[in-house]
């Protein structure tokens, strides 16, 4: 079980402290009963903003290359590379215009 961040502990803790504030002003209770109601419902509330903090992404798995299969024979195809895109040099911009040369 992953452990919880230090947002959702953060959040958690904010809810629990301004909701039970809010709802004993907000309903003036003075019983033992209600209080406790109260403190019961600001707890699930926190709980339920701490669970629902985006938690921190995980670096995605590199998908893997699709290798083109021959329809008819179920061969795997080379796969055609653009000489252009391949090459380091002549895929920068700046550095393919100064390794090229003008036409005559």
């Amino acid at each position: 079980m992953p452990r919880p961040t230090t947002a959702q502990i953060t959040y958690g803790s904010v809810t629990v402290v301004f909701s039970t504030l809010a709802m004993l002003l907000l309903s003036q209770t003075a019983s033992g009963v209600g209080i406790a109601v109260i403190v019961l419902a600001a707890l699930g509330l926190g709980l339920l903003v701490a669970m629902t903090v985006p938690l921190p992404k995980q670096p995605a798995a590199p998908a893997a290359r699709a290798v083109p299969v021959a329809a008819s024979t179920g061969e795997r195809v080379p796969e055609q590379r653009d000489p252009v895109r391949s090459d380091p040099v002549l895929a920068d911009p700046v550095l393919a215009d100064s390794v090229r040369e003008p036409t005559r």
